[in-house]
């Protein structure tokens, strides 16, 4: 998706809180934030997802674009450089970031793509994932959404390496609706998350 602002700051000049985004976060005393940086009507369901896998346990970090918009006229800002004041202050007091993110479906609309520096809770997330029923890919050093860049929001929290889960189109829309699909999706990588703590 193509970034119409180079950053936070760029993004505020023009947009409106309240009326053109939402920003949501709460943290709670857990090592583990979940955030979704394209939320809303940027990459829908990831929203959903990340709410329900932070539970009442991890802190949590949405950033939702309360409107539709055409695809030259999006608040998407690149994971490498998303900059949101309140996104860096809770991710800073944070060991590991999970960040739920969307995807075309391309040739692949039922995987869930799989990165990150945090190799272990990356394999992990998808160990689990597939044991319930989930079509999962490791996706690794040179791919476009390996999410393995330093600079990548998901690998910025304490400890240095994050993880970066990718959904298609197709299983984010579906899970809007199917909230049991979802209820088990969110419960398997908080299952993971949990053996890694």
């Amino acid at each position: 998706m193509p970034d119409q602002y180079e950053s936070f700051a760029a993004l505020a000049a023009r947009e409106i809180e309240g009326v053109h985004y939402r920003i949501h976060v709460v943290q709670r005393p857990s090592p583990i934030a979940i955030v979704a940086p394209h939320g809303g009507w940027i990459e829908p369901g990831t929203s959903h997802l990340a709410t329900a896998i932070a539970g009442a346990d991890h802190s949590l970090y949405r950033f939702d674009s309360l409107s539709r918009r055409t695809r030259d006229d999006t608040m998407h800002i690149t994971s490498t450089r998303f900059d949101e004041p309140r996104a860096l202050a809770l991710i800073a007091v944070s060991d590991v970031v999970l960040t739920v993110h969307g995807r075309k479906n391309g040739d692949d609309g039922a995987s869930i793509w799989i990165g990150g520096l945090h190799e272990a809770l990356r394999d992990e997330i998808g160990a689990v994932l597939t044991g319930n029923g989930f079509a999962t890919k490791v996706v690794g050093e040179g791919h476009p959404l390996s999410g393995r860049h330093p600079e990548n929001i998901c690998n910025r929290g304490k400890t240095g390496a994050g993880v970066q889960i990718e959904l298609p189109k197709a299983l984010r829309l579906e899970l809007l609706f199917a909230r049991a699909k979802l209820a088990v999706l969110a419960r398997a990588v908080r299952a993971a998350l949990a053996a890694r703590l």
